[in-house]
């Protein structure tokens, strides 16, 4: 039996994914912005992969060879932008959270601690 490229990316795809929406329902905020982040990085590879991958094409047309898309690669490299400033806002909301509320639960609520059965 021999994997295929294309089945070896959507399983790293799908754990990539689910490892982040894991880590998004955890209850601390550090877990939230490193989900988000995973979700993120899993968004950017799944464009990139949509475009295909050329060696050696130009990104332009030519005399009607097979060209690369530079519209992916485009689309990434602005989401990679736009997710490490998402990615500095959520720490910093979460840093402001913690300081106001005293506690990183998402919900500002710390779980009561008892006496475990």
């Amino acid at each position: 039996m021999t994997l295929s490229l294309e089945f070896l990316v959507a399983t790293g795809l799908g754990w990539v994914t689910a490892c982040g929406i894991y880590l998004m329902l955890r209850g601390r905020s550090f877990p939230v912005v490193l989900g988000l982040t995973l979700l993120s990085y899993a968004v950017n590879v799944f464009i990139f992969a949509t475009g295909r991958l050329w060696v050696g094409r130009p990104p332009i047309l030519a005399d009607g060879t097979a060209v690369a898309d530079p519209l992916p690669q485009a689309l990434v490299l602005t989401a990679i932008v736009i997710g490490f400033a998402t990615t500095g806002l959520l720490i910093e909301m979460a840093l402001r959270s913690r300081h106001e509320s005293g506690t990183d639960q998402v919900d500002g609520v710390e779980p009561p601690r008892g006496p475990r059965a």
